[in-house]
């Protein structure tokens, strides 16, 4: 009989001793952050493609209309696009401004070329830095030859002016 109330008195301190730190008013619970565990906000672009995962999962499981859904994938679409966009050209700038990125000379002139603006006659600039053909219509950007390294201006250009090698795919 002794050892049940010794029992009994044990488990009711070690369940005071747990719950205290619940009930205990007025004092502050510090939670320090583990180095681990802290966690970073992410880019815009992964919450923007987070979020576009979460309206297709929504539509997927009719939570969402049609209507709905083609409004939310457009907005969402346009600001995961202007993101990516964005943190493509900081980091083409960063890398540009990096000390020793223009020592090698063969980098350089890449980085050069990535950096230039990228237009089309027809549909007018593109997002993409290098592009070497339209997105949208599929002409060829003026730029210079593969082949020869001439350049090419002509609107619509299929073949090389200097050593008439195709310049479409």
């Amino acid at each position: 009989m002794s050892a049940l109330i010794i029992g009994t008195v044990l488990a009711l301190a070690a369940l005071g001793f747990v719950l205290y730190p619940l009930f205990r008013e007025g004092a502050p619970v510090s939670r320090r952050a583990h180095p681990v565990s802290a966690k970073r906000e992410p880019p815009a672009s992964e919450r923007a493609v987070a979020i576009l995962r979460e309206v297709e999962f929504d539509r997927e499981t009719g939570k969402l209309s049609e209507s709905d859904y083609e409004i939310l994938k457009n907005t969402y679409t346009r600001e995961a696009l202007a993101a990516l966009r964005s943190e493509d050209s900081a980091a083409a700038l960063a890398a540009l401004a990096a000390p020793g990125a223009a020592d090698d000379e063969a980098e350089a002139v890449i980085l050069k070329y990535r950096a230039r603006p990228t237009t089309c006659e027809a549909c007018g600039p593109r997002p993409e830095p290098d592009a070497i053909y339209c997105s949208s219509c599929g002409r060829y950007l003026a730029g210079v030859c593969g082949g020869c390294g001439a350049k090419v201006t002509e609107v619509g250009a299929r073949f090389c002016p200097s050593c008439g090698g195709s310049l479409a795919a």
